[in-house]
């Protein structure tokens, strides 16, 4: 079992930058594929970056790319979400989550993910 937990959120202007990390307990942290997603008030939970467990392969929404970037150090079983230019529309509470399979196929789907944090929240303001 793999337990995550986010932090590096808080409140940024618009055009800011942030960066969140996501900490892993286990020793079997490069075994997971990991993934970003966000959830906005009355909104469903959105895909925003997927990495795979080895970091050769990245995966990102179109709302996000060029913007955000998403890495990972399995030496120390942490996974990042680099965000620039931040927009209002950003907005969100941010979640980590891991997934055992490691192919592209439903990198994109919540529910292909096995794990998942307690969530952080970003707030960008105009």
């Amino acid at each position: 079992q793999v337990q995550l937990v986010e932090s590096g959120g808080g409140l940024v202007q618009a055009g800011g930058s942030l960066r969140l990390s996501c900490a892993a307990s286990g020793r079997t942290f490069s075994s997971y594929a990991m993934g970003w997603f966000r959830q906005a008030p009355g909104k469903e939970r959105e895909f925003v970056a997927a990495i795979s467990r080895l970091g050769t392969s990245t995966y990102y929404a179109d709302s996000v790319k060029g913007r955000f970037t998403i890495s990972r150090d399995n030496a120390k079983n942490t996974v990042f979400l680099q965000m620039n230019t931040l927009k209002p529309g950003d907005t969100a509470v941010y979640y980590c989550a891991a997934r055992r399979k490691n192919t592209s196929a439903g990198v994109y789907n919540t529910g292909d993910y096995d794990y998942w944090g307690p969530g952080n929240q970003v707030t960008v303001s105009s």
